[in-house]
């Protein structure tokens, strides 16, 4: 069998310096680590995962935790979020159950794992509690769930909520509605209290029988315009808590022949590439959906190699993103 020792040989450096350089540690010059990696294929070595974790304690693998896969939304999370990874020298192991609590402590603290990126957390999780109690380093990604501070990587949902009421309230509206997310997510939570804060602020109501909740899913959207729009005082403008649920309201319009802009104004949340579509062309909030991704893998792996370091919240600054689903009233 090759092995370290006999790929060190050919290149002519130490056996060290070949495990260094074959899982790309900065230490080692690109001339060397070229050298290595010649003299690896040449070969036909494969460096060892078992052995490499046994020599450093680590398996170079990060978990992270989605709940809800069938969302346009994460698919275009997971993409930047591994190949960041990657560039640390990292795997990506994904856990794909759908709900945090069906997330067993086990699976995620039985040493397979270096980390964990939660990217579904929901308000008042035990899941992070969990990890914390057993030092497994962990980031929040889009979401948080309260409680102690903890890396994370999140938009300021609030502001996005307030970009909105601001533009309805510019364009005319008074008669809206809200069909948010669940109130136990951060993201539908802070995007409903920005979005009420910013009607406030322009003298203008939002009362409960003008709001529903529920998944952040195309279903939602399609249920919740049809009641609104059945109800007493059907709205002008509609602020949806993602861009899924907005084109599940913009497909329940359609449906039943209101013309969007002309007699309904809808807003996203999100910027999924999906929004941009000529079929949809939605009006939303945006933020870098990418570098929110590879932040979260940055400070994953910067708590992973610094654990004693204070938390770090990046913020994201999101802006209004005007397509072709709003009008004046």
């Amino acid at each position: 069998m090759i092995t370290s020792r006999d790929v060190a040989r050919l290149a002519g450096v130490s056996q060290p310096t070949v495990s260094r350089a074959l899982r790309g540690d900065q230490r080692v010059s690109e001339a060397t680590r070229e050298r290595v990696q010649r003299a690896a294929d040449a070969l036909n070595y494969v460096p060892s995962e078992t052995g490499r974790s046994l020599s450093t304690r680590m398996t170079k693998r990060i978990g992270v935790v989605v709940t809800d896969l069938t969302n346009p939304f994460y698919p275009h999370l997971i993409g930047p979020l591994h190949d960041e990874l990657e560039q640390h020298g990292y795997r990506m192991m994904l856990f794909t159950e759908r709900s945090e609590t069906a997330v067993a402590s086990q699976r995620l603290l039985d040493h397979s794992i270096d980390g964990v990126v939660l990217a579904t957390a929901t308000v008042g999780s035990r899941l992070p509690d969990d990890l914390q109690r057993r030092e497994l380093p962990f980031v929040f990604l889009n979401r948080e769930a309260g409680g102690q501070p903890a890396d994370a990587a999140v938009v300021d949902n609030e502001l996005g909520g307030r970009l909105v009421a601001r533009e309805l309230a510019r364009l005319g509206h008074r008669n809206i509605a809200h069909i948010g997310g669940p109130a136990d997510t951060t993201t539908g939570r802070d995007r409903e209290m920005g979005f009420r804060l910013g009607l406030s602020e322009a003298g203008i109501g939002l009362p409960e029988d003008a709001v529903r909740r529920g998944p952040f899913d195309f279903d939602t959207g399609y249920r919740a315009l049809a009641e609104v729009l059945d109800g007493p005082q059907p709205p002008s403008a509609v602020f949806c808590g993602n861009d899924v649920i907005a084109i599940g309201a913009f497909n329940a319009a359609k449906a039943r022949g209101v013309r969007i802009p002309e007699d309904l104004t809808l807003v996203g949340f999100d910027d999924i590439p999906m929004a941009a579509w000529e079929a949809f062309d939605l009006t939303t909030v945006h933020y870098d959906l990418a570098e929110l991704a590879q932040e979260a893998a940055r400070l994953v792996v910067q708590r992973i190699e610094s654990r004693d370091a204070e938390p770090r919240r990046t913020l994201f600054t999101p802006e209004l993103v005007l397509r072709g689903t709003h009008a004046a009233r």
